[in-house]
């Protein structure tokens, strides 16, 4: 999986999370999660456990906090589905 179909999925994990339709539909690597989607610290327990389920990853409390845009939290998600191959 590359990071753009990381990205669409991650979308998707998004979503749920996100008031902002139009500013999901414009998600890119620079895209904040607290900022600019304004999404709450509660809820990026949720995305990460999300996260979790739909990549069949384990995120471990330190890479967690690492996951404050979408960038970082690609860089997470790939690194831990290339781990587990």
């Amino acid at each position: 999986m590359d990071r753009r179909e990381i990205l669409e999925e991650l979308k998707k994990v998004l979503a749920p999370y996100t008031e902002d339709k139009e500013m999901l539909a414009g998600v890119n690597e620079q895209t904040d999660l607290i900022k600019d989607l304004k999404i709450n610290s509660a809820n990026l327990v949720d995305i990460i456990i999300d996260a979790e389920a739909k990549y069949d990853i384990e995120i471990d409390m330190d890479s967690s906090e690492k996951m404050i845009d979408v960038k970082s939290c690609i860089d997470v998600i790939a690194e831990k589905m290339n781990v587990q191959k």
